[in-house]
């Protein structure tokens, strides 16, 4: 048995100075730091909830060695940003499959003596979620785990040592998540190129509401709500299609429409498209044509 947890434990010191080799520590707010990981060559992320400047961005470096970065952007929807510096290199690391409860992960971040880790288990691994924001992370990955105060953007590595996600307590009030690697790459590609998130919208408030009992089976499948628009912004996609206050959306693009988050994730990935919406108004199905806008701020 004593050798068992002697083996596990020289293990698991080899796997932190391996992923320490990527590890960064960033003075990101005035007197409360935090963590980063070089993703790519000259290129560190971390919890954008923790960065409060743009430039001249104080870095410690897995060399221990001090620099400065500049802010290519944010997303506070999803809580990471990216930075970019020089005298940022590291080894390639390899990324984990998904996540599963139960399985132990280790937080592998940066302060000024040196390497910060904690060690935890996957506490929940669940579907896709929306932050409270209204960011998409593909997987709900709950951690009990000792989230200390320079943690936030730790990277999460599994016990081979691969890249897992990155540790945040600014996403919930409850446990640290872990921002799942998919995620990552996929907000830290589109800031890389364009320094922000491009978000679809409409233009208009929504409320669900139960559709009623006829209009719902002639949709021709099990739906038994919709969301009601309360509000149209003058001169949005909405009101520059023809939408009005009052009217039901049901369905986008040949997608039901159940509730908000179905018209968030309808919009992904269609600004500047023309999208069919079939509505319910005074009592009638009614089919429009809307340009999906850009949402600004």
């Amino acid at each position: 048995m004593e050798h068992v947890l002697s083996s596990f434990s020289n293990n698991l010191a080899d796997l932190v100075e391996r992923a320490g080799q990527s590890a960064v520590g960033i003075e990101g707010r005035h007197r409360i730091g935090s963590s980063g990981f070089i993703w790519k060559p000259g290129v560190i992320v971390t919890a954008a909830h923790a960065i409060r400047r743009d430039d001249e961005i104080p870095v410690i470096l897995p060399d221990g060695k001090r620099s400065v970065a500049e802010l290519v952007g944010r997303d506070p929807d999803t809580d990471v940003a990216v930075l970019k510096t020089k005298s940022a290199t590291a080894p390639e690391v390899t990324t984990a499959p998904a996540l599963r409860t139960g399985e132990i992960i280790v937080a592998v971040g940066r302060h000024e003596p040196g390497i910060l880790a904690a060690v935890g288990i996957v506490s929940t691994a669940g579907a896709a979620w929306k932050t409270w924001r209204g960011g998409h992370i593909d997987a709900l990955v709950r951690l009990d785990i000792g989230a200390y105060p320079r943690s936030s953007g730790s990277a999460i590595i599994d016990t081979q040592g691969r890249f897992a996600g990155m540790l945040t307590g600014g996403l919930t009030r409850t446990a640290p998540v872990a921002i799942p690697a998919a995620t990552i790459d996929r907000v830290a590609t589109e800031l890389l190129e364009h320094g922000r998130i491009a978000r679809g919208y409409l233009g208009v408030g929504l409320q669900p509401v139960l559709l009623p009992l006829a209009f719902a089976k002639s949709l021709n499948r099990e739906q038994r709500t919709g969301v009601i628009i309360l509000s149209v912004e003058p001169g949005g996609p909405a009101d520059s299609s023809g939408l009005l206050i009052g009217d039901v959306l049901a369905e986008i693009d040949g997608e039901p429409v159940t509730d908000t988050d179905d018209v968030q994730i309808a919009l992904r990935g269609k600004i500047g498209k023309e999208l069919s919406v079939v509505v319910l108004r005074s009592g009638d199905r009614a089919e429009l044509r809307v340009k999906v806008g850009e949402r600004r701020g």
